[in-house]
């Protein structure tokens, strides 16, 4: 398993109406629980609101079975003026043995919101 980059943000565990005709997790689920995991750290950095305006090099490693315990971690790759972008590492713990399994990773990028829903910019930091 290669080197997993930042905190554990989110741990959740699919549930029968999560799985494909192939016995897997749909690639959806896993998408959503790393956008909600990266928009905890971006909204963080941003001190408010933020929205995901792109998903960058996602690959997909291992299929996500029904039974695993999936754990997102995150943390800051770049930023910009007004964007701020997560990398987001997901691993399983998977079966008795524990075994820990790479599931799949990826970059999103998050833009700062003002109140009217526009890019601001990020704070100092």
């Amino acid at each position: 398993m290669t080197e997993i980059k930042g905190d554990v943000v989110l741990r959740a565990m699919p549930r029968l109406a999560d799985i494909n005709a192939n016995g897997h997790i749909f690639g959806g689920w896993v998408l959503s629980q790393m956008d909600i995991a990266g928009g905890i750290v971006a909204h963080r950095i941003a001190q408010g609101a933020v929205a995901t305006v792109a998903i960058e090099s996602m690959k997909f490693i291992t299929p996500i079975l029904l039974g695993d315990v999936v754990s997102v971690y995150a943390q800051e790759e770049r930023r910009g003026r007004t964007s701020v972008a997560i990398r987001i590492d997901v691993v399983a713990t998977r079966g008795i043995e524990q075994q820990q399994v790479e599931l799949t990773s990826g970059v999103y990028t998050f833009v700062a919101l003002d109140a009217n829903h526009r890019p601001r910019p990020l704070p100092q930091g």
